[in-house]
């Protein structure tokens, strides 16, 4: 059977880029386990590096995808038929992966696969950021509250002692969720509430830059630390001496083989105790819908690719 990717040659918007290429089998590089892929999400750091945003980093061509779940089809004995996730080497949107054994994490009987597809990319990085920053004591604020980094983000720092946590969110469909949560709702709209917060913030996540960003440096305490770890609004800030910038790449090759291994040995139950929303599943052939679906507006569920040619959900 061919293999079929993903992937883009030129940089550009995801829509005009991505195109499936379809190619038979290669031989399989040694040290490495080929895994036949069963889901792989899509996120915005998915799609920002199509972009050309770092392009100094992003040889060309390339396959799409940075996380995903699936099993050992190739490879010692001892991997066969086991679900990894195959990180750090080929992109994920593609029907198998080839990923160095030292990198491949082996996924807990327990965990769902749907879930097991992402995570990666979101609680590493949320358990990264509350490791380098303590939430403990704190008053915290998360932009982009919506999003899976910022939930998992708010939901660990309350069980990490954080003294209230607040999201501030766009569209008022997040509201009930984050509640649910123990994160009190806040509209970006609502600037008056968003200053009042800023005032007492002693921690703030922020993935959105922007008019956002300025305005809660604005007013928020010189000691404060906001903890910027993305530009989604696209848009720059200023620069205060309270801004600290988290890029998860920055950490991985600092990390040993055990050192990787055991960042989600404390991922995995700390997930299966948390909200994480749910997926709504797309065939690879029907990226285009997943990408419109991502980008609509209040979107609470994440859309992911399910690489099986089937609509019906492979539950491990």
């Amino acid at each position: 059977m061919n293999h079929s990717a993903l992937g883009y040659r030129v940089f550009g918007e995801p829509e005009s880029v991505l195109h499936v290429e379809s190619r038979p089998p290669a031989p399989l590089p040694a040290g490495q386990i080929r895994v036949k892929m069963l889901f792989s999400p899509v996120n915005a750091s998915d799609l920002i590096p199509m972009t050309g945003a770092y392009r100094h980093r992003t040889p060309l061509p390339a396959v799409a995808g940075y996380e995903g779940v699936g099993v050992v089809t190739e490879g010692p004995p001892h991997w066969l038929g086991k679900r990894v996730l195959p990180l750090r080497g080929q992109g994920t949107w593609q029907n198998s992966v080839d990923c160095p054994m030292a990198l491949a994490v082996p996924v807990p009987d327990d965990i769902e696969s749907t879930l097991a597809a992402r995570g990666y990319i979101n609680p590493l990085a949320a358990q990264m950021m509350l490791n380098l920053y303590p939430p403990k004591g704190k008053r915290i604020v998360l932009t982009a509250a919506g999003s899976d980094c910022a939930a998992l983000l708010g939901q660990w720092a309350i069980k990490a002692g954080a003294d209230a946590v607040y999201g501030i969110h766009r569209s008022p469909a997040h509201a009930e969720r984050l509640r649910a949560m123990g994160i009190i709702p806040v509209l970006q709209q609502d600037t008056a509430t968003i200053s009042a917060i800023a005032a007492q913030a002693e921690r703030v996540y922020d993935a959105t830059g922007g008019r956002l960003a300025d305005g809660i440096l604005d007013a928020m305490p010189e000691t404060g630390i906001f903890v910027c770890y993305g530009l989604l609004s696209g848009t720059p800030f200023r620069q205060q001496p309270q801004v600290r910038w988290f890029h998860i790449r920055n950490y991985l090759d600092a990390l040993s083989s055990d050192q990787w291994q055991a960042e989600f040995c404390e991922i995995w139950p700390k997930l299966l105790a948390s909200h994480y929303g749910d997926v709504t599943l797309f065939p690879l052939t029907e990226w285009r819908a997943a990408l419109a679906y991502y980008r609509k507006a209040g979107r609470l569920a994440k859309p992911m690719f399910a690489m099986h040619d089937s609509r019906v959900p492979v539950l491990w």
